[in-house]
């Protein structure tokens, strides 16, 4: 048995469903708050006292779950645009090896991950579909599952891009999330010297570590998924036309794109990039969306298609703020922070942080969900330690992308549409992880 066949069947019988992980974690922190810390009132019971913690705090995300389930919907929306089609289609053109296949498909998907990362998930995984049709058609010699993992590589950029859950959620004008009453621009975060230069070497370094794993790799058999017969659409009657009205959807998606534009650039905010939050990337990706598919109805269908995707955030979030509402309420969120202060200082705290981000990132794998119940902590532990919170937050973002490589989670979207297995992809992204563990040590060390 290989590496990574070991590794997945471990990883299969060890861990269950994500959603399950959310209701275990929620009895473990019941159970440490019962044993680590003391009732806040001595006259009630104290396992009635953190069951109200937990209701307290079970519907504390809703807006913030609601703004992750936006992004991601409306990013696999615009995946399945027809200006996307034309970008995937006109790279094919390109391809006559693995080499390069695996080169474009990882930069592209990269980029498109540091816009949105749903769109760079669906992105990637289409292109690397297109690329194995392309391939069987054209009898091209290629590495599939090298593809697929190069179409997966925008998970490692996602979070220190414009969509990343950690960084918006803190450009509000008070983060309700972890109880942050300050704001921490973009400027800090996404748009630091310290995260362009991270983002910049990985948009570099990754295509060309791939390019390097093509031409050494062995051309495998290329095994598709039948594709899905599109149901026939009837004509439309009457005012079901409006839906195809093609001049409605691009005017309703101009305007919203116009003042989404005009808030960013003529308003006296743009300069702070203080319009850049959750709210202002859903406005733009909704009216690009509805103007991009060019009717209602076709924007009615990508979200039909995408929205299954959503369903994780959807029930795991108020387990995670029921799990926050315990440690906040109970005193457990400061027993965590001292410890991270008792074995850390400035130099080596972003470094934990990364770490343990990594290691929660198996158990929480929605970013937003993992900044729920880490971003507390790590907050109040910077601040004891003098270490400036924007730094720790991007530590934070950093370990949380590291592990999406080894995180099956949000793989499965991309399993579904390229036809391949987990453990055929886990060696590269595996690799693709270690590439990542040593520009982000580097640039926490170094800035």
């Amino acid at each position: 048995m290989s590496f990574s066949e070991h590794f997945i069947k471990t990883v299969r019988r060890i861990l269950p469903s994500p959603f399950t992980i959310a209701i275990l974690l929620t009895f473990v922190t019941i159970v440490l708050a019962l044993l680590l810390t003391e009732p806040t009132n001595p006259s009630q019971f104290h396992l009635l006292e953190v069951l109200g913690f937990w209701e307290g705090g079970f519907f504390a995300f809703l807006k913030f779950a609601m703004q992750m389930v936006m992004i991601l919907i409306l990013g696999h929306v615009l995946a399945l645009t027809k200006p996307v089609n034309w970008i995937i289609s006109g790279s094919l053109k390109y391809i006559n090896n693995t080499a390069q296949a695996a080169f474009l498909v990882t930069l592209l998907t990269v980029l498109m991950a540091l816009f949105n990362w749903g769109l760079g998930l669906i992105f990637g995984a289409i292109f690397a579909r297109k690329v194995g049709e392309y391939a069987q058609k054209n009898k091209i010699p290629l590495n599939y599952p090298l593809i697929g993992a190069a179409g997966y590589s925008g998970l490692m950029v996602w979070h220190g891009g414009l969509s990343g859950s950690a960084p918006l959620a803190v450009a509000n004008k008070a983060d309700d999330i972890v109880g942050l009453t300050q704001s921490i621009s973009m400027n800090e975060t996404v748009f630091s010297t310290m995260n362009i230069t991270a983002s910049a070497l990985l948009i570099i370094i990754l295509p060309a570590v791939m390019y390097w794993l093509g031409k050494r790799s062995e051309p495998q058999k290329i095994k598709l998924p039948h594709p899905t017969k599109s149901k026939e659409q009837e004509k439309p009657e009457g005012a079901e036309r409006l839906d195809h009205l093609p001049v409605l959807a691009v005017f309703t998606g101009g305007i919203m794109l116009f003042y989404g534009l005009y808030k960013a650039f003529i308003l006296p905010e743009t300069l702070s990039l203080a319009f850049l939050n959750l709210n202002w990337i859903i406005f733009i990706l909704f009216g690009l969306g509805i103007f991009l598919h060019g009717s209602f109805k076709r924007f009615k269908d990508a979200v039909d298609k995408a929205i299954g995707g959503a369903s994780g955030i959807i029930v795991q979030f108020p387990l995670y703020a029921g799990i926050m509402g315990i440690m906040s309420s109970s005193g457990l969120i400061a027993l965590f922070s001292d410890f991270f202060i008792g074995i850390s200082n400035e130099t080596t705290f972003p470094l934990f942080t990364m770490i343990s981000a990594g290691v929660v990132n198996f158990f929480v794998p929605s970013g937003g969900g993992q900044w729920g119940v880490q971003g507390p902590i790590i907050i109040q532990a910077a601040q004891e330690i003098g270490v400036p919170l924007s730094k720790s937050i991007m530590a934070l973002v950093y370990g949380d992308q590291l592990t999406n490589m080894m995180q099956p989670f949000w793989a499965l979207p991309l399993l579904g549409i390229t036809g391949l297995k987990a453990k055929e992809i886990l060696p590269y992204t595996l690799f693709l992880m270690l590439i990542g563990l040593l520009i982000f040590s580097l640039i926490l060390l170094v800035f």
